[in-house]
């Protein structure tokens, strides 16, 4: 299948994507617990949104530092130690003053924001990005000292403490207020707060991260801030803060522009909450781009400094990034009546929003190609052509939601995000090819696409009634697929348990 290199990355993003794969999947089961308890779609689809402005703000205030300080810790020229001082204090000082602008202006943010009922929430989700743009420094640190065990347990235990937190203020103080209504916790809760304490549990949990975060990534530290290395850094990073916003956007765009495209702040809140709580079950293929993100980084700027020709390592993992993501696809599709039932179960004012899951699914994976492509302008210094595509996927986003949006509802967003990272995934191949070209198995890339769509059209087209005997029909393309995928780039002989179980019985 590949070499050492391969197989390395392989093993990292296995400790990242089970990190992840777990991080998620238990972070998913909040969407349940909220849509059930607030089944008033306009109240999700106002946590959506604080959400989808918290995502952008992250973004904006890491401003690509995170994928600058691996460029720099791999130079020979620069002192680690200094890098990591310099990009610390670079962002919490801006993290500060970020949570201090809001404090002094939180009542015309909320006005601009269209979300004046409570400016609390803004207020606790400020701090909380805050805290989150300053550990992105320590969490990279834990990567580049090849630490993904250290890493995987402090991501696991945000999700851990924000999960118990949910279900403390959701689930056992409504318990407690109307089983006990003497005892004395009922003082402290006001049940109007409502939606509130999803906020506040997560203020809470990103604390009790910093606390356990920081012995581990300051021990050692040493304070040398070099103004030098900051116009270097800054240099090469900003582009990327476009890259972010494209990322970012792909993401919440509906978050963003809901409440100008529509008449009423109520109505875009509704819509919003639908919208929101469906595409997360695109969550399987969104996990999977990001454990493979963690690991890839890395493994792509600690190949170049060897100085060698490494260009096979990135086509091998666009080749096999794409065919994993293609299966999860399958699988998800093919299995769509599992997600149905849950949502009539938990969500039925929700459940009708099901049909964007393919586009959302297909957008995902388009930008997770689009990751991957966007090794030629890593590695060459060229990141201002990562602004550049990313201006223009931002342009693409947010014009076909403004247009189409009010017009065929939520689920324009859905094609908006497919439509934009398909266009900004070609641009850079092309581009790319110039610049650093490196030779990706298009044949078979196109080959495993054609593949895909057959079987999802073959699968999912018959109407058969029988629940049991529709899966079971598309259960076998799903198997044909893997099969195919076995014989041609993943033979059996190359998994590690197989292969030594050969050799001890030849």
């Amino acid at each position: 299948m590949a070499g050492s290199g391969m197989k390395s990355l392989a093993k990292d993003t296995a400790i990242y994507g089970l990190s992840s794969i777990l991080g998620r999947v238990l972070n998913w089961f909040l969407m349940p617990l909220h849509i059930s308890i607030f089944t008033n779609t306009i109240e999700y689809g106002k946590v959506s949104r604080i959400y989808g402005l918290t995502a952008l703000f992250l973004v904006l205030l890491t401003y690509g530092l995170e994928t600058g300080f691996f460029r720099f810790m791999n130079k020979k020229e620069e002192n680690a130690d200094k890098v990591y001082s310099t990009s610390l204090i670079t962002i919490g000082c801006t993290s500060l003053l970020f949570i201090l602008f809001c404090i002094c202006f939180i009542t015309p943010i909320s006005e601009w924001l269209r979300y004046t009922d409570h400016r609390e929430h803004i207020m606790i989700m400020a701090i909380v990005v805050a805290l989150d743009a300053f550990m992105t420094i320590p969490f990279a640190y834990l990567r580049q000292q090849k630490r993904p065990k250290r890493f995987a347990a402090l991501k696991l235990a945000f999700i851990f403490f924000n999960i118990f937190f949910n279900l403390f203020f959701l689930v056992f103080c409504p318990w407690i207020k109307e089983a006990y209504p003497d005892f004395i916790l009922n003082k402290f809760y006001h049940q109007d707060i409502g939606i509130g304490y999803i906020f506040l549990a997560n203020l809470i949990s990103t604390l009790a991260v910093l606390i356990l975060l920081i012995p581990t990534t300051m021990k050692g530290l040493k304070i040398d801030f070099d103004k030098s290395l900051l116009g270097r850094l800054l240099k090469y990073s900003f582009p990327l803060l476009m890259l972010g916003l494209a990322g970012v956007i792909s993401q919440t765009v509906a978050q963003l522009v809901y409440p100008y495209i529509f008449d009423s702040v109520a109505e875009a809140d509704r819509q919003l909450g639908i919208y929101s709580a469906c595409v997360k079950f695109s969550v399987i293929i969104s996990m999977f781009i990001q454990a493979f993100r963690y690991a890839y980084e890395p493994f792509f700027f600690g190949k170049n400094k060897d100085g060698k020709d490494n260009t096979k390592s990135y086509a091998d993992a666009m080749k096999y990034f794409i065919i994993f993501v293609l299966l999860i696809f399958l699988v998800v599709m093919f299995y769509i009546d599992i997600i149905q039932y849950i949502m009539h179960k938990i969500g039925r004012n929700y459940a009708i929003g099901l049909d964007v899951l393919p586009y959302a699914m297909m957008g995902e994976i388009f930008f997770g190609i689009y990751f991957n492509l966007s090794v030629w302008y890593k590695l060459t210094d060229k990141t201002k052509y990562g602004a550049y595509f990313s201006i223009l996927g931002c342009i693409i986003q947010v014009v076909m939601n403004i247009v189409l949006v009010p017009v065929y509802g939520y689920i324009a967003s859905a094609w908006a995000t497919f439509a934009c990272n398909l266009i900004i995934a070609a641009i850079s191949y092309f581009i790319g090819q110039k610049y650093f070209p490196i030779k990706y198995d298009l044949k078979n890339i196109f080959l495993y696409f054609i593949l895909a769509t057959v079987f999802y059209i073959a699968a999912m087209y018959p109407q058969i009634d029988n629940e049991l005997l529709r899966m079971g029909y598309r259960t076998l393309f799903l198997i044909a697929f893997a099969a195919i995928v076995i014989k041609k780039d993943l033979p059996l002989s190359e998994i590690p348990l197989i292969n030594r179980y050969f050799k001890k019985n030849k």
